[in-house]
């Protein structure tokens, strides 16, 4: 009866989403306030009636009702807690009812918190979010119902995809779920400032607020993803530039140019044409993620369906949408007249230039993604674009927009002198030179990659440091008062130094050894003396795992005592391999068991990865500069005193 209930609130959610997509709208063109205002609690009614069915789907899968297909396809009773409550949405259908909560979740949010916001304004905002809600529910009841019942239960499910079963890859989508979903924001903003013929410094201030939530929500699912495939693919790698990587990595690009473009907007009035542009393409690319993802189209290791009609579903959604959203910007585009006049060398031109290489370095990842789709639907051809043409093709522009970083955020707003602007920064660029001659020191194979890592990195870490000193006006004292959002800024640009140095030294200097292990015979890595001990057979809840002791000494001293395991799920009769990590600041040594050889011993593969750590420290530091950002009081009442504005078009120019 309860999954009935949680069928019956999808449909009635889909019916108030129809409402609140157009009654407020229609309310907002004609100046109804009573229309208007129905956005509200049709907002948070949707909100409730899908947070119930999301919740009637989690209690099936808590109590293992197997007479849901979708929990008979995606769980079993040995599963541990954990994994039966992310098998929700580890899966097509829970995910997009997971997508449309998050989605909900947001457009009451702006019904809850957006009271100083212009009357028509929320009304048109609240109303485009709900259209984008109206068609992922409708996509959900039409083509991918979670409440599907069987005719005949069964006893037991076939299990979770083993490799979801793992604490990385349970909260991995969600967050990745709440950046997608939250550049929908940015979007309703963006076309309800078109639709209203205004796009001013209040709009911005309002846009911004969203925009980072959503940077921060990505920042940390594609980190969580990242770290997930280090330590459970047990290939050792951070990044694949596989097509459903690629699929978050856009829109986190393309928030990021639009969080500095916002600020233009707000600061100096200008670049607003580009700034709305920036907030379509944004979303867009997140649909374009969920294309990937569910239609087929590509194929990946990430891929949740590959069903046709379903993609073909997404597509017409992408199409109407984004479609219709630059239709709408092209008719309106002369209407957002720029006020603010600057220098080629000031704040705003660096801005400018950020944005430049985050929208192309977006685009060269948009090409090598689909180009291996391109090829086969013209030419019939089948093509895989990898590694080597991404480091190739997008590593400049990274390279670029982090020298450009620290200038820019020093730079004065209007007119610079580029000289002046140095002045703060000759101490930053003494410590990354010292940084470098260390690390061309202690290397032992000279690499260029370390050097530039390193370089660049330290770079962007004492810049952002040195900005800092600079806003307290050169006082210890007056950093404690600095706002937020400067910190923010500071932790943020140097969490992405921190990144750097970590890519650059574990890609420069990681070592890698693969050979048969023999029982108690140990073996040298990069001055680690290794020792497969013990292999031992380790039952599990739901699967049998081949657990090795392993020890780890350097200079005879022990380091670790390490347990790689390889896993068989029997249920699915899929095997998984579980890394054992030792950890450290400077390094991890990395070992996977894999299986046993004919003539005796174990295949083993040994890691030693000097940095790895800093690379997700680095985004951790990036995501917290985004909270703490949040956190400061102007993002919740700077736009307030804009509310009793006129609304009316600005003039074209």
């Amino acid at each position: 009866m309860l999954n009935e209930l949680g069928h019956f609130a999808l449909i009635l959610a889909f019916a108030v989403a129809l409402v609140q997509s157009s009654v407020p709208l229609i309310g907002a063109q004609k100046g109804w306030a009573g229309w208007m205002a129905v956005g509200e609690p049709a907002a948070s009614a949707q909100f409730l009636l899908i947070a119930f069915s999301f919740g009637a789907l989690t209690w099936a899968f808590v109590t293992s009702d197997f007479s849901l297909q979708l929990v008979f396809s995606n769980s079993h009773t040995d599963k541990p807690m954990l994994y039966k409550i992310s098998g929700v949405w580890g899966n097509h259908e829970g995910s997009m009812l997971l997508w449309v909560l998050i989605l909900a979740a947001f457009g009451a949010s702006a019904a809850w918190f957006g009271s100083a916001l212009p009357p028509r304004l929320r009304a048109r905002v609240l109303s485009v979010q709900a259209m984008i809600g109206a068609a992922f529910l409708g996509f959900i009841i039409f083509t991918s119902n979670p409440f599907l019942r069987l005719v005949s239960p069964p006893f037991n499910g076939q299990d979770l995809n083993p490799l979801l079963q793992d604490p990385g890859l349970a909260f991995h989508p969600p967050f990745l779920y709440l950046g997608y979903v939250g550049l929908s924001m940015a979007f309703s903003f963006a076309v309800a400032a078109l639709i209203e013929g205004r796009v001013d410094a209040a709009w911005a201030r309002w846009v911004r607020p969203w925009t980072l939530a959503a940077w921060m929500f990505l920042t940390i699912g594609i980190a969580l993803g990242s770290w997930w495939a280090y330590y459970e693919l047990g290939w050792g790698g951070f990044w694949f530039w596989d097509p459903v990587e690629n699929a978050s990595f856009m829109p986190w690009l393309l928030a990021a140019a639009l969080l500095h473009s916002s600020i233009v907007v707000e600061k100096r009035e200008a670049l607003k044409s580009w700034t709305v542009l920036l907030a379509i393409l944004a979303f867009g690319f997140s649909l374009i993620g969920t294309f990937i993802v569910r239609s087929g189209v590509i194929t990946s290791v990430h891929s949740f369906a590959s069903d046709p009609q379903r993609g073909l579903f997404i597509l017409a959604i992408l199409a109407i949408f984004v479609g219709g959203a630059l239709t709408l910007y092209a008719a309106r585009a002369g209407a957002m007249q720029a006020k603010g006049v600057f220098g080629m060398v000031s704040r705003e031109s660096a801005l400018v230039l950020n944005n430049i290489l985050l929208a192309v370095a977006a685009l060269v990842v948009f090409v090598g993604t689909v180009w291996p789709l391109v090829a086969e639907l013209f030419w019939a051809r089948k093509l895989s674009v990898g590694a080597p043409f991404f480091e190739k093709a997008f590593t400049p522009f990274m390279l670029a927009l982090a020298i450009a970083l620290p200038i820019g955020a020093v730079m004065p707003w209007k007119r610079a002198s580029f000289a002046r602007a140095l002045r703060p920064l000759w101490a930053a660029a003494v410590l990354a030179l010292a940084v470098v001659a260390l690390t061309w020191a202690v290397g032992t194979n000279r690499s260029t990659v370390a050097l530039v890592g390193a370089g660049l990195g330290s770079w962007l870490v004492f810049g952002a440091l040195a900005e800092l000193w600079l806003r307290a006006a050169h006082r210890p004292m007056r950093l404690a008062r600095l706002p937020r959002a400067d910190w923010g800024k500071a932790f943020a640009h140097g969490g992405l130094g921190i990144t750097f140095i970590g890519i650059g030294l574990l890609t420069a200097w990681q070592s890698e050894d693969i050979r048969v292990a023999q029982i108690g015979q140990p073996f040298t890595v990069s001055g680690y003396e290794i020792t497969l001990d013990a292999v031992d057979q380790v039952p599990g809840p739901n699967f049998r795992s081949s657990t090795a002791t392993m020890t780890v000494r350097q200079g005879g001293k022990l380091v670790a005592t390490l347990y790689p395991e390889k896993r068989v799920y029997p249920v699915q009769g899929m095997p998984t391999t579980e890394a054992a990590i030792d950890n450290g600041i400077w390094r991890d040594v990395y070992l996977v068991v894999g299986d046993p050889q004919t003539g005796g011993g174990w295949a083993v593969r040994t890691y030693i990865k000097p940095f790895a750590n800093w690379i997700w420290v680095g985004a951790i530091l990036m995501a917290l500069g985004g909270l703490l950002s949040l956190t400061d009081r102007r993002y919740r009442v700077a736009a307030g005193a804009r509310k009793a504005l006129p609304l009316q078009a600005a003039p074209a120019e």
